[in-house]
């Protein structure tokens, strides 16, 4: 009976958490707390990390402009959305948050005005002081300078990884940078001992760095787990279940609680994406 009223009052924070009584199991239903007007597509959802606020991206069917958006938890509601502090005019999109909370970065178009570096996505920062969030930072990743880099996700100990790719977005592939005092040093690529067939993208890295989530570039996008051993590189890959990988995933996010695994889902031919969310606890259990 003690068992049971714990899981009862489990399920009650969850449900209190995210505002919504459609609770996953393992299999994934959709996390629809906004409405995305029939001419758009939603492509990624990410929480604070206490849990107060919830962005998401929205681009027109054409890919031309992407917006971030946030909604803020009422006392028993979200709140109607608008565009996140760090929207700009430009391109924004892949945001997430440093495992403190006290830096959100993200990817944008908006120009870097550095000589030599083109107009692409490129990675940025906003730091919070005093409860404020700063004007966003270009993060300069020394040599790829001349890259399509975007989607970042930061560990405790400030290593980023994020996908990269030529302007044209070929070859693109997960990489990551150590940060030292504050800057980044060069980027290396992420060796993940796995076939995939062109490439990977949309990464989301453990706090501690002993799992990586990524989307492997193929017919469609699936989604991938695979484990950190002793030599920096990733092994153990496996695609994530049948239930997941459906029509195309991409932009996995594990929540602050290690409970949920978020991500986008969708067919490229009728254009209808949802955000799904799922327990995530049978897939981070490493295979032997």
């Amino acid at each position: 009976m003690a068992t049971l009223f714990a899981c009862n009052n489990d399920m009650e924070d969850i449900k209190a958490q995210f505002l919504t009584d459609d609770i996953p199991g393992e299999t994934p239903v959709e996390f629809k707390v906004v409405d995305v007007p029939d001419d758009k597509i939603i492509h990624k959802g990410i929480f604070s990390p206490d849990f107060k606020e919830y962005y998401y991206t929205v681009s027109d069917k054409g890919f031309e402009k992407f917006d971030v958006y946030v909604v803020k938890k009422m006392e028993d509601a979200w709140s109607a959305p608008q565009k996140a502090f760090f929207n700009s005019d430009y391109n924004d999109h892949g945001m997430s948050f440093s495992p403190d909370g006290n830096t959100l970065y993200f990817s944008s178009s908006r120009p870097t005005n550095v000589d030599g570096i083109p107009d692409t996505w490129h990675i940025w920062k906003s730091e919070k002081v005093d409860g404020m969030w700063s004007r966003p930072k270009f993060v300069n990743i020394p040599n790829l300078k001349n890259k399509l880099v975007s989607h970042p996700t930061l560990t405790n100990s400030g290593t980023m990884y994020f996908h990269a790719s030529n302007l044209d977005y070929s070859e693109m592939d997960i990489y990551h940078t150590r940060q030292v005092n504050g800057s980044f040093e060069n980027a290396e690529r992420t060796q993940i001992l796995a076939d995939t067939p062109h490439g990977k993208c949309t990464p989301y890295i453990s706090p501690e760095e002993d799992y990586l989530i990524f989307a492997s570039i193929g017919e469609q996008l699936d989604l991938m787990i695979c484990y950190k051993d002793g030599n920096s590189h990733w092994r153990n890959v496996k695609t994530l279940n049948t239930s997941i990988n459906t029509f195309g995933q991409g932009n996995p996010y594990i929540t602050p609680d290690n409970k949920f695994l978020f991500f986008t889902s969708g067919n490229h031919s009728n254009g209808k994406w949802k955000v799904k969310w799922v327990s995530i606890d049978s897939e981070l259990t490493e295979s032997q």
